[in-house]
């Protein structure tokens, strides 16, 4: 480790948010700042915030962010002496952070030799067991049988659901292989990839650590991450529930993840992974530093029974207490993170600790106090990803017209007192694109109850304006108010036992959806009135008269509406809404009432699409025109592209026959591949595309044409 404490300009391996988080930190500590950027990301707003910015010619990571050489010189050119690696891309490649050192520049983050050592999940596993630390056993993949099933696919080198799949079926296993290599070679640089047992449900439980070169290790506060889809993280939270609910599991995770810290001579900011389980779920895949399957040592030398999958009982040493179940807090090693993680927040609004100040600090030689601050309070923080969670998490691309939250609202800051927080990669007006994670923002609450932390959290959720992309609110504002959420009854499947389909419903039912499609046509005839050369003072669709409704279309998540209005001498008349008084209206802002109750709605207008926000949920609507353009018509048994991204593979050609759910190519976007499937039993008629063709949303990929004449077509199915 660098030991100059002399650092004055800092330059960020990253982008988005990660880099605008750790600006805000360079800034309070007097450091200057620089930027990296693609050629994708010339307008992203961390470019802006930077003092310098460093241009990385090209697109993708493998060209940009993951060029060690190419930072480095970024590094000398604008005149910084250290470099911070956020997290993703080289954040955890050690060969990357030794060349920083190696160019005489101070690395902020951990050693080499540490990251090495946990840089394969397989070699950190054997680390652990030796350090006394309960682990899952890993699995050979060309060792896999079908008494091991299910397995989850892991990418030895990165995290982030990156290359990770699940497998039920042994036939589907080199497939599935296959996949996630590629995955983990786009999003790490190294294919490299293992097995280990799938447990269905369990309890994601990690905790924060912090080292300094002179020995002190902190164990900063666990956080649960257990909602995740795709093995990425949703919702994480600070403390954990199960954690709170358990005695002594906190000191005993603690202890474990601190030795984990002292078996590499960890320095600066770290996660260590645990899984938490039932002894029912464990199956015998438990091992330690040098006993057969079924035993783990510990520090205590405590035993407890863990069940193998025969039902024959092996022995667990835990690190402090015997341990046998859920209940008790039984937990094993997963990974360690040697970075600063997404959810980090949640830890420092809890503690009060600007993590990213005391990598700073210890890069630089500081020495920690002998014990952290304790921690009190509870914070809850959820991704908002640009996707859509009912299309199977369909990533999403194109402009983020509005993004903001009600009220008082902080932007990466430690929160000392009850509030909110907003991390956010992007702006008003920013481009999402296909080259990286679609996360949007991360939101943050903090309250003395974790009560009052998800209400809060949900509430300014469900009052933002989110314009622009189809995102997750509405399933964020749904599982923070879940019952069972509420409970602290959460684990790795809380999707699949909870519903997705009703996870994901809007938050604005059908009643809602209506009188919203109501207020946009009232407000779209304000600003059409407001535009008006002459008699601009007349209502919309004024005869002397008495004539025919004004009609407006709209599409909305709940159906379709026809909007049928007159506004007379007498007020407002809607055919579908009567009694409903129109209060006020403008071009934006339109005031009903209600049996007897005034709502306002918030209308915003972006060419056809239309976003209408209120108390009663937040509505997203397409206005339909009133005549359609014969180019618009696609043929029957056309692909389209489902969203932007690159072709990769094609598995037919022109004058095959097709069943329907075969796959026929492959796209490659967020770096994540997606599966496009025939709609159809047929022949593949129409091929446009290429292995390398850049696609946009709606584009023709293939047409099949139906096997017999007449047949109907449905829409082409899509996998990830």
């Amino acid at each position: 480790m660098n030991h100059t404490d002399t650092v004055t300009t800092v330059l960020v391996a990253n982008r988005g948010e990660i880099a605008r988080r750790v600006f805000a930190s360079c800034r309070r500590a007097g450091l200057g700042t620089v930027a990296v950027f693609s050629d994708a990301d010339a307008g992203s707003p961390h470019i802006a915030e930077a003092d310098a910015a460093v241009r990385l010619p090209g697109t993708a990571p493998a060209d940009t962010y993951l060029r060690g050489e190419a930072i480095i010189a970024a590094a000398r050119a604008a005149g910084a002496d250290a470099i911070h690696p956020g997290y993703g891309f080289l954040s955890e490649n050690a060969e990357f952070a030794r060349a920083v050192l190696d160019a005489g520049l101070t690395w902020i983050g951990p050693g080499p030799d540490s990251i090495a050592r946990m840089g394969s999940k397989v070699e950190a596993k054997k680390i652990m067991a030796d350090a006394g630390v309960p682990v899952l056993a890993e699995l050979d993949p060309a060792a896999v049988t079908e008494a091991d099933l299910p397995v989850l696919i892991k990418a030895s080198a990165g995290g982030g659901g990156r290359g990770m799949r699940v497998v039920r079926d042994l036939a589907e296993l080199p497939d599935q292989l296959a996949a996630a290599r590629r995955e983990a070679q786009s999003a790490f640089g190294d294919p490299t990839v293992f097995c280990e047992r799938f447990l269905e449900t369990g309890r994601h439980i990690e905790v924060q650590v912090l080292a300094d070169r002179h020995g002190t290790v902190w164990a900063v506060g666990e956080r649960e991450c257990s909602i995740q889809r795709r093995h990425q993280k949703v919702v994480e939270e600070a403390p954990s529930p199960l954690v709170e609910a358990t005695p002594g599991m906190r000191e005993r995770l603690f202890e474990a993840a601190r030795r984990a810290a002292q078996a590499i001579d960890y320095e600066g900011a770290g996660t260590v992974e645990f899984l938490a389980t039932g002894a029912s779920e464990a199956t015998g895949n438990v091992t330690g530093a040098s006993e057969a399957t079924g035993n783990v040592t510990g520090a205590s030398e405590a035993t407890g029974n863990v069940t193998g999958a025969s039902g024959a009982t092996g022995n667990v040493t835990g690190v402090s207490e015997a341990t046998g179940s859920s209940a008790d807090g039984e937990f094993f090693f997963l990974e360690m993170n040697t970075r600063l993680q997404v959810e980090h927040p949640v830890t420092e609004c809890t503690t009060g600790l600007d993590l990213v100040d005391l990598q700073l600090q210890v890069a630089a030689g500081a020495r920690l106090e002998p014990e952290p601050p304790p921690a009190s309070g509870h914070s809850i923080e959820v991704r908002l990803y640009a996707e859509d969670p009912a299309q199977d998490w369909r990533p999403q691309s194109g402009t983020v017209h509005r993004l903001a939250l009600p009220g008082r609202v902080a932007a990466f800051e430690v929160l000392r007192e009850p509030g909110l927080r907003l991390d956010s990669g992007v702006e008003d007006g920013s481009a999402v694109g296909v080259h990286y994670d679609p996360m949007l923002a991360k939101v943050i609450s903090y309250a003395p109850t974790r009560g009052r932390a998800a209400r809060m959290l949900a509430t300014s959720l469900a009052r933002a304006e989110v314009h622009g992309l189809r995102t997750n609110r509405d399933l964020l504002v749904n599982v923070l108010r879940h019952p069972e959420f509420l409970a602290g009854n959460t684990d790795t499947a809380f999707f699949d036992t909870h519903g997705l389909d009703t996870l994901a419903a809007p938050l604005a039912d059908a009643g809602a959806e209506s009188l919203s499609a109501l207020a946009a046509a009232l407000a779209d005839a304000a600003a059409h009135r407001a535009a008006a050369r002459v008699a601009r003072g007349l209502p919309s669709g004024w005869r002397n008269l008495p004539s025919q409704p004004q009609v407006k279309r709209y599409e909305g998540d709940r159906g379709a509406h026809e909007v049928r209005y007159r506004l007379t001498r007498s007020g407002l008349i809607a055919d579908d809404h009567p009694g409903v008084v129109l209060v006020a209206h403008t071009e934006r802002r339109v005031v009903l009432a209600i049996d007897g109750v005034q709502r306002q709605f918030h209308v915003a207008r972006y060419g056809d699409a239309v976003h209408v926000d209120s108390s009663l949920g937040p509505v997203r609507l397409r206005a339909i025109p009133r005549f359609v353009e014969p180019s618009a018509h696609v043929a029957a048994g056309s692909l389209l592209a489902p969203m932007p991204g690159s072709v990769i593979r094609i598995g037919a050609a022109v004058g095959d026959a097709v069943t329907a759910g075969q796959p026929v190519l492959w796209l490659e976007a967020m770096k994540m591949e997606h599966i496009v499937k025939a709609p159809t039993t047929g022949v593949l008629t129409e091929l446009p595309v290429a292995v390398g063709t850049q696609v946009e949303l709606g584009a023709v990929l293939a047409v099949v044409t139906p096997a017999e004449s007449g047949e109907p077509s449905a829409p082409a199915d899509i996998e990830e």
